[in-house]
């Protein structure tokens, strides 16, 4: 007899033993070319924040132009949501950092990944934190000090100055050991924008990552299954983005492992009738967006409720009252929207082909580049741009269209150039010093 607990909709991924990976599952190019649509989407952000910072959700900028309103009640709710791109973010790199381990399950292949992490992110790291550093503490600041006060924008900061070169090792060596208050560190501080954290939690995760990956080739397929989701509740209840990781990790193991997206289009049996899973899936992501135009379009008042929900694991352990309202929470409607379009994704060919084009692909490939890129380009040619523009008596709209005219060619332009020159060096002497340390 079929045991009942195999024969569950729950189960049913992780029932198969086939040891095989199907083409889908080795082809991973489309997760690369999604990576690519929060290149653009991560851009607009750092801009919207600089330049019309009452269009970000969750800006300090509460009223504004009417204009910069509309958008952030419309357009900014998916497409500029500084929650929902680092969310995607840390949850594309789980779901990417395991695939060499899982396809092949050996000892050397699991060492190289966890050794060339650190080696791969450091490097681009290092090279634009310095840039970034020099720029803004050997000139002086005071021009975005005046663009602030200018336009009234409290949503950003100027940049931090570093007084000496303790300072300026002791935030780059903090950027890879801090496990907690990512945005209030010094390095966050110092790079414009205040979004060097996410190379923090990236960081961090791999290894909740790595750690996680080594129960694959050892245990059973439905109790590794139970093991991730308890894994992921238990994350969410403490507040950590390990419920975005483990969800990554989950994914990927059920492309590779348990033959996903076949047994997702063939859904589950319930009595004589056959239920497909997408209808699931889209409701998901249908309930993500409807939350987040509920509490950022008509009930911004609620807007941070859910994060309070979470264990308050050092003030008693009970619900969290005391919470850091400015620091980077992983959120109940982004994780919805995440994880059905991914299923979605997932269980059909045609997202995966449109994703896996070249475009996206090789926007994909450059992302980390662009993220390092864009924040110190905005800040220092974008501002300057502006006032000079400001200073002619245009208007602001003007400033701010003539300033994304000449920040977006110049950041593709520089990006290109920082992933040849540093960002591609950086895998090949991951690479390289794996193989010195190993042979």
């Amino acid at each position: 007899m079929k045991s009942g607990l195999l024969s569950s909709p729950l189960t049913m991924f992780a029932s198969s033993s086939s040891p095989y990976a199907t083409g889908i599952a080795m082809n991973q190019n489309y997760l690369i070319g999604l990576r690519g649509l929060f290149v653009v989407q991560s851009f607009l952000f750092v801009f919207f924040q600089t330049f019309l910072p009452a269009a970000v959700p969750d800006s300090k900028n509460v009223d504004g132009p009417s204009y910069q309103i509309g958008l952030r009640k419309s357009f900014s709710v998916i497409f500029c949501n500084p929650s929902l791109i680092y969310g995607w973010i840390i949850f594309l790199s789980a779901r990417t950092i395991c695939l060499p381990y899982l396809a092949n399950k050996t000892r050397e292949v699991g060492a190289s990944s966890v050794f060339r992490r650190g080696v791969r992110l450091w490097i681009p790291t290092f090279v634009a934190y310095s840039i970034a550093a020099a720029a803004f503490s050997t000139t002086s600041t005071d021009y975005i000090s005046d663009f602030m006060e200018s336009t009234g924008n409290i949503s950003t900061g100027v940049p931090m100055r570093i007084r000496n070169f303790l300072v300026y090792f002791n935030s780059m060596f903090e950027i890879f050991w801090i496990n907690k208050q990512y945005s209030n560190q010094a390095a966050n501080n110092i790079f414009p924008s205040g979004t060097l954290w996410i190379v923090s939690v990236l960081f961090q995760q791999s290894y909740t990552v790595y750690m996680t990956m080594v129960i694959v080739p050892n245990t059973r397929m439905s109790w590794r299954v139970k093991a991730m989701l308890a894994f992921i509740v238990t994350g969410f209840w403490v507040q950590s983005w390990a419920w975005y990781s483990i969800t990554g990790l989950l994914i990927a193991d059920a492309v590779l492992n348990m033959n996903f997206a076949v047994r997702s289009q063939r859904g589950f049996s319930l009595g004589k009738s056959t239920i497909p899973f997408w209808p699931i899936y889209a409701l998901m992501v249908f309930v993500g967006v409807f939350l987040h135009f509920l509490f950022i379009s008509w009930r911004a008042d609620l807007r941070n409720d859910e994060i309070y929900s979470h264990t308050g694991i050092y003030t008693g352990g009970l619900l969290n009252e005391n919470v850091d309202l400015d620091l980077p929470m992983a959120r109940i409607d982004n994780y919805l929207i995440i994880l059905g379009c991914t299923l979605l994704i997932e269980t059909f060919e045609m997202p995966r082909s449109i994703l896996s084009g070249s475009f996206f692909v090789a926007l994909g490939r450059r992302s980390f580049s662009f993220f390092l890129v864009q924040s110190i380009i905005i800040y220092t040619v974008g501002i300057k741009t502006y006032q000079h523009m400001a200073a002619s008596g245009t208007a602001n709209g003007v400033n701010g269209l003539v300033c994304f005219l000449v920040c977006a060619p110049l950041v593709t332009v520089l990006a290109e150039l920082f992933y040849r020159i540093v960002d591609l060096p950086s895998i090949v002497a991951a690479r390289g010093f794996w193989a010195f340390m190993t042979q």
